[in-house]
Order: C-alpha cells, then structure tokens, then sequence
C-alpha cells in the first residue's frame, strides 16, 4: 500500500475513532504455521487417530481452536486474530484443496489480519491470489516490491489499519527475506530488509495518527529481535516460520512470553493449531504499550470441539480417504522427524529418506544423497504406516533429481546445510552415503565443514575436491532452493523428473518388512 494511501485509509477512520485512548486494553489472539493441520494431531504433531482423540490424546485441529478462539474473544474487553503465516501446505488437506479450505476456516474463525508466510508462495502468486480473494481480511507484506507482479499488486497490501471498538490499531506484515530461495514467488518480487520495511510503514501509520502497531512477521525469533531492536514504534510482533515455543510455565520454551526487546513485545505460538497464542496488552492514552502478558493456551483434549466445525473437516477429508488410509509399510518404532531434530542434528527421518533416495538411484551410479532437514514435516508413530502418513512427511510433491557434482560441490553443499543453524533453517542437511564434522563456533560460511567422507568399497575415505559423485536430492534443491544454488550451476548430467519422494521413502519402508529408525553417527559436531 502506497504511503498517501495509508494516510487517508487512517485519517477516514480516525474521523470515527475516539480521541482518547485512556488505558485501552487488548487481547492479541494469534495463531502461525499451521500448515494445514485442520484435523487433530499426536503429540509428533502428525495424524492422530479418531480412537485417540476420543480419548483425549490428541492436540489442536480447527474444531477446537474455533472453540477456543470463541471462549477467548468472550473474556476480552478488546480483541484481533491474527496470523503469522503459513496456513499452506503440510496435508493432503492442502495438496488437494490449495487455499480453499484454508480461507474458509480463516473466515470462519473471523481473522483480523495475516502476513505472508514462504508456504504461501509454494505454487507462486496464482495460489495465493485465489486464497486472498476468498478472505475476508487483508493478507499483508511489507518487505518485498510485488508492484511488477499483476496478481498481487492492488491486492496484497503492506500494512493495514483496523478500527478496533474506536480505537486505531495498525498492521504490518513481514515474509522471510529468503523467501526467492524458500519458495516460488516468480521473477516480479524482490525481498527486502525487514527493519527498513517496517520502519517505512511505521512512520507513514503513526504519521497519520496511528498510535498502536502490531508487526505480523513470519520471519523467525531471532530477525524478530533484531527488527524489535533495530526500529522505533513497534509495540508487538507476532512472528512465525521458526516454529518457536515462547511460555512462562514451560521448561521447553525458548522464551517468555512475551519476549521484551526494548518496549518491544514479541510472541510466537509453536506451530500446527497446538497452541492458541493469547496477549493481553494494555496502553496508555498516547498509545505506549504499559503491559503486556499471556501464555499459548494448549488445544489439548480438554478443549471441546465446535461440532459444526468437526462435521465439515469430515466432509472435506472424503476425497482424501482412500489415498492416505492406504497402509503402505510398517515401522518397529517411532521415527523421529521432529523439527527441532531435522534442522540440527542427524536425525532418524533424515536416515529414512536419504537412505531411501539413494537406495531408489544406485544403480545409476549415484551414491549420495543430500535432503534438506525443511522438507521433513513430521514424525511416523510405530506400528502400520499409511500413505497418508508419509505425505504429511513428505508433503511438497518434490521428485528426485540426480546429477553429478564434484567433491567441492559436496562440501560447498554442506557448508550451505550448516550456514544457518542457529536460526532453524530448512537447508540443514540430511545425508546418505558421506558422513560430515561441522564446527559451530566457524562463521557461516568460512569453513564449518572441517571433514567429508565417502564409502569407499566399505571403508571410509576423505572425498576428494577434484572427484566426480553421483549426487541425488530432490527437484526443489536441485534448482536451487534453501540456498543450495550450487546443484543448479554445478550440477552436470542433472534429471529433475523422478519418482516422487514420498513414494521413494514408501516402497523402501515396504521393501524390508518393519522399518527400524537408526542414527548411526554420520553427522557430527565439534
């Protein structure tokens, strides 16, 4: 949104808003990465049976949280809801629906007010122009010049203003500033620095008289931070896409909640419909922020479900029965897959698919694989395995992709994998057939891969820079995706089209009788 249009959106509202904003209250309602889980989930955050949820044994789905978004809004004297990004992907809910289903349990719900997560641009600007003509709401992002980009110009704006009970609150949203890497916005949108992005739209709201700002990010704990530390006149920031936990009672969290920055307070509800975030903030009449307290209210099975809600998530489940209740293999064990695993360490669902990866190409000559931590969504209970749960592992459609790539290509690969730990990026990097030290206190980018190993007939050697491997990984890395620009410019004799990694990792699950889940140290850190 231009700035003149900001000033005259806040003056015409403000003509109907009351002078004073004596100790005016407001709950912040907020949820983020919900990735399409719209019905109940495990504790693994992945499909719960309806045998568990009728015994309580289940978390979230949008039947519980229309009912506790209702009981919330009922002890509130002022309230938004809004989102932090990500309602796309993660479920066949979303692999055959898109955003439909999305938009109309926003609406349902009634959202206040959303940013734009990378999942948004999963199937570039023409999905998410549909989705935000079917809402209610406006989507915002703040950071990025959409305007040479028709489906989105004059639609997605960059910040808003909501008239809350009489009161001015403004709205700006924020998407990650990789999100050309993460995703697939096309060639008509350039990402832009976070903290200039807001400060912009923060001195054009509060210009124009609006005292109060919410910043929408889905950007991640830390850039929240330093947006919070890098700019004046942001109140809140209700962030997203690192999926981070932030309580006062838990010792699980990454934080308190909020997390102060100044005057600055940031929350962020973990993921998946798990939690309902719940902020109460109270200013002054010039619009400081004085207070501001809460903690995420778990959707656990104490929560009732709206039944209507329950009635059309059935519904819309139908078309989906028979593809993901269709047991395709079976597990002797629980199969970590959880983020906070994938994103950092080896972890026993980044064995399974790397493993499966190379299984499926050897006899190509391919002997590693390298798949990025970001592509594994969840964890396999023990026990029967349907398709419906390795889709929600492996829910972004990706096929394999082979090429062959140098030693140096491997390591400059890796080194991309480890450059952003710290912050829980997607590229960290699951592997098969190599086994690799990283070195945490070594900048990004400056040398963290400190040793690389290759099978050699049994025995472990050092790859050799000037070698040529066969190398497979999935389409979305192989052109370029979560940084890994070196498999799209170095990448030779390269195959995009293969099978489709779910049904990769299913048929090896099968091939084997029960799947045992294993780490076997091919991943180390110094």
């Amino acid at each position: 949104m231009k700035i003149s249009r900001i000033i005259m959106a806040a003056s015409a509202l403000a003509m109907s808003a009351t002078g004073a904003l004596a100790d005016y209250s407001l709950t912040i309602l907020h949820t983020n990465d919900f990735h399409a889980r719209f019905e109940p989930i495990s504790k693994y955050d992945s499909g719960c049976s309806s045998e568990d949820n009728a015994e309580g044994k289940c978390f979230g789905g949008s039947a519980r949280l229309v009912t506790a978004v209702e009981a919330a809004r009922a002890r509130a004297e002022n309230s938004v809801l809004v989102s932090g990004g990500d309602q796309f992907q993660g479920t066949l809910f979303y692999t055959y629906y898109k955003g439909k289903l999305a938009a109309e349990m926003m609406n349902k719900m009634g959202y206040d007010a959303m940013t734009v997560g990378n999942h948004e641009f999963d199937d570039g600007p023409e999905v998410l122009r549909g989705f935000m003509d079917a809402l209610n709401f406006p989507v915002l992002m703040s950071n990025a010049d959409f305007s040479a980009e028709p489906l989105l110009a004059g639609t997605l704006q960059k910040s808003t203003v909501l008239n809350v009970n009489g009161t001015l609150v403004g709205m700006i949203g924020l998407t990650p500033q990789d999100t050309d890497e993460l995703a697939s916005p096309g060639k008509n949108i350039n990402f832009t620095d976070p903290s200039d992005a807001v400060q912009h739209q923060v001195d054009a709201l509060t210009g124009a008289g609006v005292d109060i700002i919410i910043v929408l990010s889905h950007s991640g704990y830390n850039v929240d931070q330093e947006v919070a530390a890098n700019t004046s006149g942001v109140d809140i920031i209700v962030g997203g896409h690192s999926n981070t936990y932030l309580s006062n009672t838990s010792d699980r969290a990454k934080g308190p909640y909020p997390t102060m920055v100044g005057n600055t307070a940031i929350v962020q509800a973990y993921a998946y419909g798990k939690f309902l975030g719940e902020l109460n903030a109270t200013f002054d009449d010039a619009g400081n922020l004085i207070s501001a307290s809460g903690e995420p209210i778990i959707m656990d099975g104490e929560v009732v479900e709206d039944a209507g809600t329950v009635a059309r998530i059935s519904e819309a489940a139908g078309p989906l029965e028979e593809i993901r209740n269709r047991v395709v293999a079976s597990s002797a064990a629980s199969i970590d897959g959880d983020r906070g695993s994938c994103r950092a360490v080896e972890c026993e669902m980044g064995n399974l698919v790397a493993d499966a990866m190379v299984a499926k190409v050897a006899d190509k000559g391919v002997t590693i694989a390298i798949q990025n931590g970001g592509g594994i969504r969840a964890s396999i209970d023990s026990g029967e395995v349907t398709m419906g749960e390795v889709l929600t592992v492996l829910p972004f459609q990706n096929s394999l992709a082979t090429m062959q790539l140098t030693g140096a290509g491997v390591v400059a690969a890796l080194e991309n994998g480890v450059s952003q730990v710290e912050d829980g990026a997607g590229r960290f990097p699951q592997v098969s057939g190599i086994r690799f030290t990283w070195d945490a206190s070594v900048a990004p980018n400056e040398g963290r891969v400190t040793e690389v190993l290759v099978n050699n007939g049994g025995n472990w050697v050092p790859i050799d820079p000037d070698g040529v491997y066969g190398v497979v990984t999935n389409n979305y890395m192989r052109g370029g995706g979560d940084g890994y620009k070196i498999f799209s410019t170095d990448g030779m004799n390269a195959y995009d089209y293969g099978p489709g990694l779910e049904d990769v990792v299913a048929e090896y699950m099968a091939a084997g009788g029960a799947y045992t889940p294993y780490t076997d140290g091919r991943i180390s850190q110094k």
